[in-house]
C-alpha cells in the first residue's frame, strides 16, 4: 500500500492485517489519529509523513489488556505538529510481545511526547515547541541474545544499510512507485481477450499470451491481463530437471527492463515441475519492477489443491501423495538478473 494522502478524520486510517507494507503516504490535518492499529502480526511503514494531528500512531487497540498489536517498524517516516507521536499500551512485563515498536531514522518536530505509555507515562520525550530531532534507532519489546529474551525500552544500534539498497540522492531506502496508466490513450493498451485470449479459466491461452507478450514488448504498449486466462503445458507435471517456468520473464542473459503488476499466478493441480515466475532480465539505470503480483498454490476454488485433495497421512513414514505437489518453485530469479524491484509480492502455498 502506498502513494496515498488522506485529510483529517477521527481515525484518517484504521488498519488491520496480517504483514503489510505501507509507504510513501501522507496523513495531515486535525485527525485525532492518523494511524490507528487495530490488530496486526507484523506491519512495516517507511516514508510516512504525519502532520497537524493528535496522535501519530495509535496502537493501543483501546485496552492494555487486550493488545492485539502485533508489532510495526516504522523507518524514515516523520511526525510534525502532533501532540503524541506514538501512544501504545505495551507491558514490559506481559507474558507475550504483542505491542512491539522499533523506530528507525524517524523525525520529530513539535511534538509534545514522542511515545506515550499506559496511565499517560513517557516511554519516549518529546520536542520542545519549534525544535526537532531525529531519532536514529529506538525499540520497545524484546531482544534476543543466546541467553534467551529480554525486554527493552530504548535506544538500540541502528541497522547497517547495504549501499547497494539506497537511494543515492537521499542516502534512504531507494524505493520505486507502481507504474499509473490513467494518463495513457487507450491506444497504448493491449486487452489480452479483446486480442484472441479465450480468458474463460478453461481454455489453453499460452499461444495467444506469447504473441501478445512480444507484440506489446515490440510496439512499446501495455498488456493488460485480463482475468481468467489459463496456460498450460504437460512439462509442468515432470519432478526431474528440467524445470518450465509459468512465467518467464526473459531467457537467461537478456537485457531490458520491463514492470508487471497486479495479477496473481495460481498453480492448479499437481505440478511438480511448475516454477510460477522466472526472473532473467538485467536491467540497467532504472530497475525492472513488480508491484501487487503474487504466486500462490492451493487454497483457492478449481485449484484442486485444497484440504480434501490434500490430506494429512499421520503415521506413514515417508508417504508423499503425488497429487499434492503443487509446484517445485515459486520464484526463482536467476544468477543473470539484476536490478529487480518488488512492492508487496508474496510469494506463498495455501492449503
Amino acid at each position: 500500500m502506498s502513494d496515498f494522502t488522506i485529510y483529517g478524520g477521527q481515525h484518517a486510517a484504521l488498519f488491520g492485517n496480517q504483514q503489510v507494507t505501507v509507504r510513501n503516504s501522507v496523513i495531515n490535518q486535525d485527525a485525532n489519529d492518523a494511524i490507528n492499529m487495530v490488530w496486526d502480526c507484523g506491519w512495516t511503514f517507511h516514508s510516512i509523513s504525519i502532520n497537524n494531528c493528535s496522535v501519530g500512531f495509535n496502537i493501543t487497540n483501546t485496552s492494555p489488556t487486550t493488545q492485539t498489536v502485533g508489532s510495526r517498524t516504522v523507518i524514515n517516516s516523520s511526525i510534525m505538529d502532533t501532540v503524541v507521536g506514538v501512544l501504545t499500551s505495551y507491558r514490559p512485563n506481559a507474558s507475550y510481545t504483542n505491542g512491539s515498536l522499533v523506530l528507525e531514522n524517524f523525525e520529530l518536530k513539535n511534538v509534545a511526547m514522542a511515545i506515550q505509555g499506559i496511565s499517560n507515562s513517557t516511554s519516549l520525550r518529546g520536542t520542545p515547541k519549534g525544535s526537532s530531532r531525529t531519532i536514529a534507532a529506538w525499540a520497545q519489546g524484546h531482544s534476543y541474545k543466546p541467553t534467551g529474551p529480554s525486554t527493552i525500552s530504548g535506544p538500540i544500534l541502528a541497522f547497517q544499510r547495504s549501499q547497494s539498497l539506497l537511494d543515492v540522492k537521499t542516502n534512504k531506502y531507494y524505493t520505486l512507485s507502481k507504474v499509473q496508466c490513467t494518463g495513457l490513450p487507450v491506444s497504448q493498451l493491449l486487452s489480452a481477450r479483446a486480442a484472441g485470449a479465450e480468458g474463460n479459466g478453461k481454455t489453453d491461452d499460452t499461444d495467444s499470451l506469447q504473441m501478445l507478450i512480444l507484440q506489446a514488448a515490440g510496439e512499446g504498449k501495455v498488456l493488460f491481463l485480463d482475468y481468467a486466462l489459463k496456460k498450460s503445458h504437460a512439462r509442468f507435471t515432470s519432478r526431474p530437471k528440467p524445470r518450465y517456468p509459468v512465467v518467464q520473464v526473459g531467457k537467461p542473459g537478456d537485457k531490458g527492463w520491463i514492470e508487471l503488476s497486479d495479477f496473481i499466478v495460481g498453480i492448479q493441480g499437481a505440478q511438480a515441475g511448475a516454477v510460477g515466475i522466472e526472473w532473467n532480465i538485467k536491467s540497467r539505470d532504472t530497475p525492472s519492477g513488480m508491484w501487487d503480483v503474487h504466486v500462490r498454490i492451493g487454497g483457492f476454488a478449481g485449484s484442486d489443491l485444497q484440504l480434501a485433495d490434500c490430506r494429512a497421512t499421520p503415521g506413514e513414514e515417508n508417504a508423499v501423495n503425488e497429487k499434492s505437489i503443487g509446484a517445485h518453485t515459486l520464484m526463482h530469479v536467476k544468477k543473470s538478473a539484476e536490478a529487480l524491484y518488488m512492492e508487496n509480492v508474496v510469494v506463498d502455498r495455501r492449503s
